[in-house]
């Protein structure tokens, strides 16, 4: 969908784009095909949209053969986008998984059901080239494993800036269903969800995505393809899920140190972790760190092992 049909859309619906949903529409053809092509799916995929907004991706991922679940928070757009994905969407307009999705969240249920319009029956077109569930809901609050049953899910999507990267974090961290993730957000955000040690991006949020996953940059995205245009760089980002092999305990240590430590990441760990565990140097020593490290220079590896001794300790005490 091309910038002018896109302006067409909103206008016809009075529906300027909300800053405060973080809505930049992807107005390049070619850029949606780019994003289809790079997550790498095909016809016996299956693919969760979030921030579907008028379905230019959506048709991009749905001409793979891929079935597509496109979820859109707002509730001026459902109608638009299921006039634009009319030749492949599902014959009914809340599949019931989709329903039973959305019918778990009370904020998301008040969010759907005043919307008379996306409410309507949508009389199917024909499946081509794959079959589209459009699910009106706030990806926030819904129930992820009503959505997805099954296993194997590709999330594949342009995210709003404002919640890109906690989105990102909640599915590696609840919704074990999707295994492989190609997102479009801010270049920052997106350089923190990818960034290996000892890089100026890595922090935190690197840290929470390699518990989980590896993750690397796909490719840049120019301002221009979008309606309207950000004040920023944007950037796409593959992660791929690994086999879990950290435990909750040992995750929620990680987690705890790990936003202490970056709380002050140019200050040595032995400063950083002084009351975060017992005896911060001789901690640090027993794991194998360097106490006059900064945390910017620890590898998953490390982290898990502070985090072992860490735990230890603690459990002695």
């Amino acid at each position: 969908m091309n910038g002018p049909a896109v302006k067409e859309l909103l206008e016809r619906a009075g529906a300027a784009p909300r800053r405060s949903l973080g809505q930049n529409f992807v107005i390049d053809p070619n850029t949606v095909r780019r994003i289809a092509r790079l997550a790498g799916v095909g016809p016996e995929d299956r693919v969760v949209e979030i921030g579907a907004g008028l379905g230019s991706l959506t048709l991009a991922l749905a001409e793979t053969g891929a079935e597509v679940v496109a979820v859109e928070t707002d509730g001026r757009l459902v109608p638009l986008l299921r006039e634009v994905l009319s030749p492949c969407i599902t014959d009914s307009d809340q599949p019931s998984v989709a329903r039973a999705a959305v019918a778990q969240s009370p904020a998301v249920r008040s969010a759907a059901e005043p919307d008379a319009v996306a409410q309507r029956p949508v009389t199917p077109g024909p499946a081509e080239p794959s079959a589209v569930q459009v699910v009106h809901a706030d990806a926030r609050r819904m129930d992820w494993d009503a959505l997805l049953p099954g296993s194997g899910w590709h999330l594949v999507a342009n995210l709003p800036y404002n919640i890109a990267t906690s989105l990102v974090l909640t599915v590696l961290d609840e919704v074990p269903a999707v295994t492989r993730l190609l997102v479009m957000c801010q270049r920052e955000a997106a350089e923190r969800l990818a960034a290996a040690p000892g890089s100026g991006a890595y922090g935190a949020v690197s840290v929470r995505v390699a518990i989980h996953a590896d993750a690397e940059l796909a490719g840049a995205v120019p301002a221009t393809v979008f309606y309207p245009r950000p004040d920023v760089e944007s950037a796409l980002v593959r992660i791929t899920r690994r086999a879990p092999t950290i435990e909750p305990i040992l995750r929620n240590e990680i987690d705890r140190l790990v936003t202490t430590a970056f709380a002050h990441r140019r200050q040595m760990l032995r400063r950083t972790l002084r009351g975060a565990v017992d005896d911060a140097d001789h901690t640090l020593a027993a794991a194998g760190v360097d106490p006059t490290d900064r945390p910017e220079r620890l590898g998953l590896d490390q982290w898990i092992r502070l985090a072992e001794v860490s735990l230890a300790a603690r459990t002695r005490g």
